[in-house]
């Protein structure tokens, strides 16, 4: 059988793919193309520079081993970087480049056309077609620091939310991070920043977007080839807010493309604000020198507000309705829902509309109803650290000893059950699953998941187990 660049390139992705996380192939391998093979260099084709240096970043070790291993220890690896062209010329951009760790082959004559025009700005948020290049800021007007109340439970936050929004990219808090639980204002907060930074200096680019959409978008990118489009419009934004930053967790590539944006952003005094559910140090599977960088300026807590808070933020609400309502039930309501001020709020709605539709008079009775149906089928948000708690309890054991080496089998046991619920009760991936349970990886966890399983449909005291704690997380 005649070896060819499509059979020695095919045998090394085989290699490549029980060696990395199947995203990462997928994104990083999958588009790359065989093109020749000469005397032991085999050519490929990637569809940007950027590929390429992140192939030679990440990934060099493994494709040496993987092309020693079909070609012997003469073997050679030759990029071409055959990109699509942005500027309007039909012509494409190739370069040949060979591999950072074989010095002995010369690049070859780069092949550049000329520009004539400036490039268009590709932007993320326009419908095809629609020639449009205003950066659109995203923003909710009605989230604003007028309706933002102030207590101790968001003070540093809300400080230096103003203090950014006086003076963007001109503070020490820059990046500016703000955590908390759900429902606590992170997303009001990050909206009023900007909507008081458009208002303060309009001619700034203020853009937001969730890490979600984000990372959606640079998906799209490295589908189309427009990768290099997407970075360009997000280093010309002058203040870039971005909510939830923890759903970058396991997300590499997006990871790697916001630390290139966030890198040019700081070094040309832009602001970046971020949300998140939790601290920078209890983050999992977010590259460390991401989080080193997220610490730089300052992490603002937004804690659970308390009684009074609660009260003047009712009051509030109310006021801004036009609804008036007896200070008893505004406080017995406050009283009653302590979690967060989303919850808090739509009790007091579910009052006001029992009250209208059912022309009953707001008295302490209907408030306990209206509370007491709302607390009940409110879902309350399961956490890993949670579960493991609860199992750790349940099993009379701590947590440390929960998430240990030790192979005794009743430790075991209770640490495969914590993995099983982690799984059931939570949208977080198995490797990060794994990372939070005494840092296991995907493996252990789908075998845990199986395990328990199999031990409920056939042995009783465990299957009362499984009972027990489902009970317990879902009440």
């Amino acid at each position: 059988m005649s070896v060819t660049a499509q059979s020695v390139w095919d045998n090394c992705l085989s290699f490549i793919k029980d060696n990395i996380q199947p995203q990462a192939y997928k994104t990083w391998f999958e588009p790359i193309k065989p093109v020749k093979l000469t005397n032991k260099a085999l050519s490929i084709q990637v569809p940007s520079k950027f590929f390429y240096e992140w192939l030679e970043e990440h990934y060099v070790k493994l494709l040496k081993v993987a092309l020693v291993k079909e070609l012997g220890n003469t073997a050679r690896l030759v990029y071409i970087i055959k990109m699509e062209n942005t500027y309007g010329n039909k012509k494409p951009f190739t370069e040949k480049i060979p591999s950072a760790n074989r010095s002995n082959v010369k690049a070859q004559e780069v092949d550049v056309p000329i520009k004539n025009k400036s490039p268009e700005l590709k932007n993320p948020f326009i419908i095809p077609g629609i020639r449009n290049v205003k950066i659109e800021s995203q923003l909710n007007p009605n989230y604003n620091f007028d309706n933002f109340l102030e207590g101790d439970s968001n003070r540093l936050a809300r400080s230096a939310g103003m203090a950014v929004a006086n003076k963007p990219g001109g503070t020490s808090f820059n990046p500016l991070l703000i955590f908390g639980g759900v429902g606590l204002g992170k997303t009001h907060i990050a909206h009023a920043i900007g909507v008081e930074i458009k208002d303060k200096y309009p001619e700034k680019t203020v853009l937001y977007i969730s890490a979600e959409k984000f990372t959606q978008q640079y998906i799209e990118s490295v589908k189309k080839n427009t990768r290099n489009d997407f970075i360009h419009f997000y280093q010309l934004i002058d203040v870039l807010i971005i909510d939830d930053v923890q759903f970058f967790s396991g997300k590499s590539g997006t990871q790697d493309v916001f630390f290139h944006i966030f890198n040019h952003l700081h070094q040309n005094g832009k602001q970046v604000i971020l949300t998140s559910d939790k601290a920078p140090v209890d983050m999992q599977d977010i590259e460390q020198r991401l989080l080193s960088r997220f610490k730089w300026g300052l992490s603002a807590e937004l804690q659970t507000p308390d009684f009074e808070t609660r009260v003047s933020i009712l009051k509030n609400k109310l006021y801004r309705d036009g609804v008036e309502m007896p200070n008893d039930i505004v406080e017995y309501v406050a009283k009653n829902i302590k979690t967060n001020v989303r919850e808090l709020e739509g009790a007091i709605i579910s009052l006001i509309a029992q009250s209208s539709f059912n022309k009953k008079e707001v008295t302490i009775e209907l408030a306990k109803q209206v509370v007491e149906k709302f607390v009940k089928n409110t879902k309350r948000e399961v956490s890993i650290d949670y579960i493991q708690k609860v199992v750790s309890d349940y099993f009379q054991m701590d947590v440390t000893t929960l998430q240990s080496k030790t192979r005794k089998r009743h430790i075991v046991q209770a640490r495969q059950l914590a993995m099983f619920f982690a799984k059931k009760f939570t949208k977080a991936s198995l490797a990060s699953i794994g990372s939070q349970i005494g840092k296991r990886d995907h493996a252990t966890v789908l075998h845990a998941c199986k395990t328990v399983d199999n031990l409920s449909s056939t042995d009783k005291q465990f299957r009362k187990y499984v009972e027990d704690l489902t009970k317990k997380l879902s009440l």
